[in-house]
């Protein structure tokens, strides 16, 4: 069975496209910082008949990556990797004359140095598996100024350039970016605690990021609401 590593799974995004996997029958390895939870999503997405490891940590620690990728390798190997954790820098966003310099480095370390780690830990796997894939989730603060988005747009634009500049040095996989668009999550409760304008449900963009898994095209940065539109 295929094997896939989510970042950042024990909810939202992460966890809808767990359990979408687990469905159609992947083996899944799943990090997450808060480990109850992670643990509870691990419960539920192995009632699929899937084997399911859920590693609690830090991304940015390399021990705890390391770990993830050894996880990956005793179900088989790594088919597709998942940049999904992300920190936002400040909670809620402040301007960038208030952004704390040390929640931009926070920002650039679990969005950029701890993504592009995981890749490098995982690279011999991702090779072998003859269709390896990795998706780094973006946002559109990463491509458009957004007022309070700053710092943690900024960390998104260096992650889509490092998975542009990867899919030129690795032409035998698929290296996405992809803007999942607006979606509820307690991510986005975070950044703008006092907007509370209904928003789609993670759930509902996971058949964009199912649709590149199935059909492979080219790398490059995709929308998930222009995939849905296409279909």
């Amino acid at each position: 069975m295929p094997v896939a590593i989510i970042t950042g799974a024990s909810k939202g995004l992460g966890r809808a496209l767990g359990a979408a996997l687990a469905e159609r029958g992947w083996d899944l390895v799943l990090d997450a910082r808060t480990a109850d939870v992670l643990q509870e999503t691990a419960k539920e997405l192995s009632g699929y008949g899937t084997r399911v490891e859920a590693l609690a940590g830090d991304v940015t620690d390399a021990g705890h990556r390391a770990a993830l990728v050894a996880a990956a390798r005793r179900l088989g190997g790594v088919d597709l990797l998942v940049n999904n954790a992300s920190a936002l820098g400040a909670e809620p966003l402040v301007r960038l004359d208030e952004l704390p310099l040390e929640g931009l480095r926070r920002a650039l370390e679990v969005n950029v140095v701890a993504a592009l780690g995981l890749v490098q830990e995982a690279l011999p796997l991702l090779r072998a598996a003859g269709a390896g894939a990795v998706i780094g989730v973006s946002s559109d603060a990463a491509a458009e100024a957004y007022e309070t988005w700053g710092g943690y747009g900024a960390s998104k634009a260096a992650l889509d350039h490092l998975s542009a500049v990867l899919a030129e040095e690795e032409p035998g996989l698929r290296v996405w970016a992809v803007d999942p668009g607006d979606m509820a999550t307690d991510l986005y409760a975070a950044a703008v605690p006092d907007d509370d304008d209904p928003r789609p449900e993670p759930a509902g963009v996971v058949p964009a990021f199912l649709r590149l898994i199935d059909e492979r095209p080219v790398s490059g940065r995709y929308g998930a609401p222009s995939l849905l539109e296409d279909r």
